[in-house]
């Protein structure tokens, strides 16, 4: 009887712990838990997510770039020049400010921004495009990040932010003038 108790026992918990459909004995098993994230996980996950973008944007002929200069002018409070874009899509995506210029230079060649003195301002057909854009993505991002406990999203947010400072505090170090 003691054999007979002890390879039950086993054949429980063996069932308990491995993942897959219901085994011989009619248990369901439990979903293996998942692995820690690491910057390879993060990567993948941004890449994907941006695949998606970058497909809605190229239906309208445009570029991951030119979005996010694009916005970064639609969504400010006060006028920018052309040097508070460059700043702040380079703190965005760490893109060279030559590159920066040059999807500046696209924008106001497509018409989606316009001159206006000092400063760049977006035009109705750049407001236009990233309405289009943003309606397109809508249901996208829904359907990605639908169901997924409000727990883990904020976990999620902390841990992000904490990559995100302390890369940007790491990528300061590598780019800081030597002495």
């Amino acid at each position: 009887m003691t054999a007979n108790s002890s390879t039950q026992t086993s054949s429980t918990t063996t069932a308990a712990t491995t993942t897959g459909p219901a085994t011989a004995t009619g248990l369901t098993t439990a979903p293996a838990p998942a692995p820690a994230a690491n910057a390879r996980d993060l990567a993948l996950a941004h890449y994907a997510a941006r695949g998606v973008l970058e497909h809605v944007l190229a239906r309208h002929g445009a570029t991951f770039q030119q979005q996010v200069a694009l916005r970064a002018a639609v969504t400010s409070d006060a006028p920018q020049t052309a040097d508070d874009l460059v700043a702040q899509v380079q703190g965005s995506l760490k893109a060279d400010p030559a590159d920066i210029r040059t999807t500046l230079d696209e924008l106001l060649a497509m018409r989606l921004l316009v001159v206006d003195g000092a400063h760049l301002r977006p035009t109705d057909a750049g407001r236009a495009l990233l309405a289009a854009v943003g309606a397109e993505t809508a249901p996208i991002s829904a359907r990605i990040w639908g169901g997924i406990p409000a727990e883990d999203l904020a976990a999620a947010g902390r841990v992000l932010t904490h990559v995100t400072e302390r890369a940007n505090a790491e990528l300061a170090e590598l780019t800081a003038p030597t002495t």
